[in-house]
């Protein structure tokens, strides 16, 4: 069985992710995929950090379009992550490994404190940790979340689930001759606006050098694959000499 090429990993998924086909809430079958994904990697041994968001919920900047205030929004929006966290929690254990949620707004019934050292300590110990609230404060997406708690925790990659199996040059739904990175660097994906995720996340990562690998999460084993370093979806890296062929595409 091949070995995981990486110690610890913060894994995005979105909100979305887990409703499947049904357009809103928890798909079941969708949740106990996900957290069998989760559950494997972390019996490799892989120290494992989940950032899960809420869309699937509600999302606060769609109801803030619609004239409900942002930050109130935003607030509704990181208790739907909560919700998501505990749910995928409930799952991930019934797989047989111990979980926590941390959460950055303060709800001692369903999750714990977000605490670094507390986090990174129940990572040492073969725990994953859910991170449940987002960054804690309005005006911020679960992906800068996501980004945030990479370094905070020192984790050597961020994995950015979606459904989609990597990042292109335009958008695959609509051109059919869409071609997708392999790797591409921060400073290309800025300037061809491929949108790797939003501006602050992606700002995060470029300036502590934070790769990203983004990857299609429906595949099935798909996350085992990334961590055991095979070729799987788009890495984003810092522009460096090693990092010449960044702008090679294959055909999706």
């Amino acid at each position: 069985m091949a070995k995981p090429v990486f110690k610890r990993i913060l894994l995005k998924i979105s909100g979305e992710a887990l409703m499947g086909q049904q357009g809103y809430g928890i798909n079941p079958e969708v949740l106990a995929h996900v957290a069998a994904e989760i559950a494997q990697t972390a019996k490799l041994g892989v120290e494992v950090a989940v950032v899960v968001g809420g869309g699937n919920i509600f999302r606060g900047v769609s109801e803030s379009s619609r004239g409900m205030d942002r930050a109130s929004a935003d607030y509704v929006g990181m208790l739907a992550t909560v919700m998501n966290a505990v749910s995928l929690q409930e799952a991930i254990e019934k797989q047989g490994v111990v979980t926590r949620v941390q959460s950055a707004i303060p709800m001692s019934q369903l999750a714990e404190p977000y605490i670094r050292r507390r986090a990174i300590r129940h990572l040492e110990k073969g725990r994953v940790v859910i991170f449940g609230a987002g960054t804690g404060n309005p005006f911020f997406t679960t992906d800068t979340a996501a980004a945030l708690r990479a370094m905070e925790i020192g984790a050597e990659i961020l994995l950015k689930a979606t459904k989609v199996d990597g990042v292109y040059d335009k958008d695959p739904a609509k051109h059919g001759d869409a071609r997708r990175y392999t790797t591409v660097t921060f400073t290309d994906a800025l300037r061809q606006d491929l949108r790797v995720m939003d501006g602050t996340a992606f700002a995060l990562c470029r300036d502590n050098e934070m790769p990203i690998i983004v990857f299609d999460m429906t595949a099935r084993g798909n996350i085992h694959r990334v961590v055991c370093g095979e070729p799987v979806g788009t890495t984003i890296v810092k522009d460096n000499l090693e990092t010449r062929f960044a702008n090679q595409t294959r055909a999706p």
